[in-house]
């Protein structure tokens, strides 16, 4: 795990995120390298652990207003989850936010066909540009 002094383990995004959100991956990453080894299945539950507290804005990530499932990906459980065959948003708080809420994002971004777009669209088409 690395110190709370030295986060050059860190993913780039992290790096320019809040120490909370350093600490929530450092941490969950180091629990999951327990349970299952270093490699790509504890980077993927650290980053699953962050996404409950913290949506990706760009090239950072900021604290949600409310914690939970941020995709339907984040909130399956069991088997469901194993499989991974629910959509995925990149870290937009796709379950969290209003789409009108999304359509500003897309809108700031400069997203093209935004107006047509269903939330999961706006979610979709914001974690392809950011």
């Amino acid at each position: 795990m690395p110190s709370r002094s030295d986060n050059t383990g860190l993913p780039a995004t992290l790096k320019r995120s809040p120490a909370k959100a350093q600490r929530t991956y450092a941490k969950t990453l180091a629990s999951a390298e327990r349970s299952y080894g270093p490699g790509e299945r504890a980077r993927r539950t650290a980053i699953s652990s962050l996404k409950h507290s913290f949506e990706k804005v760009g090239d950072h990530w900021e604290p949600k207003a409310h914690k939970g499932p941020s995709d339907p990906q984040a909130a399956a459980s069991g088997e469901v989850a194993r499989r991974g065959t629910q959509p995925s948003y990149g870290g937009v708080d796709m379950l969290g936010q209003s789409r009108q809420a999304l359509y500003e994002r897309a809108c700031a971004l400069g997203i093209r066909g935004r107006s047509s777009m269903n939330k999961a669209e706006l979610a979709q088409a914001i974690a392809r540009k950011q």
